[in-house]
């Protein structure tokens, strides 16, 4: 059996790749090792920069139809409330930002709106397949999968692990796993229905209840859904089971005997906080993305929305590359991809030590970086400052939105074709643009894009009569950016990001 990408594991990130490959032709296997797909909603927090990312793919009207805003906490103790706020306060929308608020949706939900997708693509999930072994050569990777208890060989031009933490991929690359798990912290995580609370509020009990477990008891109402996910941390030295018994027993000790009843336990686990991030994300020929690659403690809702940031950003680098791009194209991943993902651990890992201590704002997710609308690569290879007195945005950060005059046109859906894009200000910018790419340019001060109220001008720190022209990666940040437009230095730059800067894209 042959592909051009096989991707282990069919989680979001997985997903979210196989979507980026699909609809730019690249034929990709997706392998994922269970025979159904993921029914918790471990992952449930989408950040503002997911949102334009699924926006892009083609998803976001189904995420925001199925999913909704984060309810504002209510704290008890003793039967009293003692605390009722948002964990952070709901912002409005504004041009630069469209989506600026997290939004809650079950990760079981996400997975099958991206399979969704992915089928509409062409594509599909082989379910029962598990990764056995591998090895690579210059020219690609030949696998074993044991589909159904049966074991084929696969031959691709690449391999991606978005295996999760426990990766078979990163071990058989023997890439070391660098960070702590704190077994200490054990806690009991379950979907359940339940009879006797408001789903208005995310409810917290933070000294449990007293007895033996004094630990936070949370139920969190799943937007979309009849459920609650309940979090109930143990105890060091206990090793209780995610039954519907206990988590009874824990929730009558904490809101009081007979207040809430649980009627049904629709998904269990148990987990530990995991903080780890891999030490390489390529190996020849191989790639790590989403838990394979780091695993994050679930404070600040960074995991999930890490992976698909992974996934967008290798995905059009594979299919550009397979296409005839240089090679060395890939090799901008990790040098993009390992620093966030360091920045983003430390973010999360500093608010789990707030919940360590018992903060008193241990609850508050109002820090802006926790929304990744900040998160980019200035450092990284593909980004060149070419301005005289450079201004934010700067080459390396997230392309702004903006609207137009009258008709309130967004700036968006023309920059986010997951091609290379062209933005100029300015005539000079603008005979430039034309003249490389005319069909992948949007020229701000035409007829087309008038920016009658300037926004797209503020967003991009452009005064008006200046020239400044950006090129916009297929992944909806800036690459070149300059103020002295040159055909000779675009071209070269356009084909350095694909050969071809006008790639079909399907649906």
């Amino acid at each position: 059996m042959k592909t051009e990408v096989l991707i282990a594991g069919a989680g979001p990130t997985g997903l979210v790749l196989a979507c980026e490959l699909a609809r730019r032709g690249v034929v990709c296997l997706v392998a994922e090792r269970d025979a159904e797909p993921f029914a918790g909603a471990r992952g449930k927090g989408l950040q503002p920069r997911t949102l334009e990312v699924f926006e892009d793919l083609g998803v976001l009207e189904r995420v925001l139809e199925l999913g909704g805003a984060y309810p504002p906490i209510r704290a008890e103790i003793d039967g009293e409330t003692v605390f009722t706020g948002h964990m952070d306060e709901p912002k409005e929308a504004t041009a630069d930002v469209p989506y600026p608020n997290g939004w809650m949706l079950p990760q079981w939900r996400t997975g099958l709106i991206l399979r969704e997708r992915l089928a509409e693509l062409g594509g599909s999930v082989t379910p029962n397949a598990e990764l056995v072994s591998f090895t690579q050569d210059g020219d690609g990777v030949t696998a074993v999968l044991r589909v159904d208890g049966t074991e084929r060989e696969v031959r691709a031009k690449y391999l991606v692990g978005a295996d999760g933490g426990r990766s078979t991929v990163r071990r058989a690359l023997d890439v070391a796993f660098v960070g702590e798990t704190h077994e200490e912290e054990r806690a009991l995580l379950g979907d359940v229905r339940a009879e006797g609370l408001d789903p208005a509020f995310w409810h917290m009990w933070p000294q449990g209840g007293g007895g033996e477990n004094p630990f936070p008891v949370t139920l969190c109402p799943l937007a979309g859904t009849d459920t609650f996910q309940l979090v109930l941390p143990s105890p060091p030295g206990t090793a209780a089971e995610p039954t519907l018994e206990v988590f009874q027993e824990a929730v009558d000790r904490a809101a009081g005997p007979g207040r809430i009843k649980l009627t049904e336990l629709v998904w269990s686990s148990v987990f530990r906080p995991n903080i780890r991030m891999a030490e390489r994300f390529r190996v020849g020929r191989v790639f790590l993305a989403g838990d394979a690659a780091h695993v994050h403690s679930p404070a600040g809702g960074q995991g999930l929305n890490t992976g698909v940031q992974d996934a967008y950003n290798l995905g059009w680098k594979l299919a550009a590359v397979l296409r005839g791009a240089d090679g060395e194209l890939l090799d901008s991943y990790e040098a993009e991809r390992l620093p966030v993902a360091a920045d983003v651990l430390g973010i999360s890992s500093a608010l789990h030590q707030k919940l360590r201590d018992k903060a008193p704002d241990a609850h508050r997710r109002d820090d802006p970086r926790l929304r990744q609308l900040t998160l980019g690569y200035p450092a990284g290879p593909l980004s060149v400052e070419r301005r005289t007195a450079p201004t934010e945005p700067y080459a390396g950060d997230r392309a702004p939105d903006a609207v137009t005059g009258p008709s309130r046109e967004r700036l968006f859906p023309l920059i986010h074709t997951g091609t290379p894009m062209l933005l100029a200000f300015g005539p000079a910018a603008a005979r430039v643009a034309q003249s490389v790419a005319p069909a992948s340019s949007v020229v701000i001060g035409s007829p087309a894009f008038a920016d009658e109220e300037g926004t797209a001008h503020a967003a991009y720190g452009v005064t008006p009569g200046e020239n400044a022209l950006f090129i916009i990666r297929p992944d909806g940040y800036l690459g070149l950016v300059t103020d002295s437009p040159d055909e000779a230095e675009t071209t070269a730059y356009l084909t350095r990001l694909s050969p071809q800067t006008q790639n079909a894209l399907k649906g």
